[in-house]
């Protein structure tokens, strides 16, 4: 039995109370005595004084982390990542051989971004390629070249602020 929000129950150690929330093990009930606790969807001991309907509902918060997810796994949006505090308002200079040309000079938090969206959509394509409908051993000689290529894409991992953001390559096997 699901109880609804505004479901009374009577507690057995804290007494009446009502539920407020309801989440997805546990109801928020706030009682009397004891103010705002958090039960077990499973807890059996207390009395059901008015149970309400559950509403099939999802909250906000709910929804919206879903969403979230969804964005992160399917699209090309990009979660900000931080750039490592020793490169922060640094520059990037590419100067060529040649004297007679002039050097480039590039922000580095700009490259790092282009560095960032790339392993972002290569993520993307990781998602589009696990969910397509191609054989698995498309599939796998498809996620083998993405490894290599993050492995090729290491290099910049001195730019990341946190290691969980770096690119990991193909482990070897000593």
């Amino acid at each position: 039995m699901i109880l609804g929000i505004g479901s009374r129950v009577k507690h057995p150690a804290f007494g009446d109370g009502v539920v407020i929330g309801a989440e997805v093990a546990a109801y928020k009930v706030c009682f009397i005595t004891y103010g705002i606790k958090i039960v077990g969807k499973e807890y059996k001991a207390w009395e059901i004084i008015e149970q309400i309907e559950a509403d099939d509902k999802v909250s906000f918060s709910e929804a919206e982390q879903s969403l979230i997810k969804i964005l992160k796994t399917w699209s090309d949006i990009s979660e900000v990542v931080p750039l490592g505090d020793k490169w922060t308002n640094g520059t990037m200079i590419l100067k060529p051989e040649d004297t007679s040309l002039k050097p480039k000079e590039i922000p580095i938090e700009a490259f790092f971004h282009k560095i960032v969206m790339v392993r972002d959509r290569l993520r993307v394509m990781e998602q589009r390629i696990n969910a397509s409908a191609l054989s698995d051993e498309d599939k796998i000689n498809l996620q083998q070249y993405i490894t290599r290529i993050y492995g090729s894409l290491t290099t910049f991992n001195i730019l990341f602020k946190n290691k969980e953001d770096n690119f990991v390559g193909e482990k070897s096997s000593d």
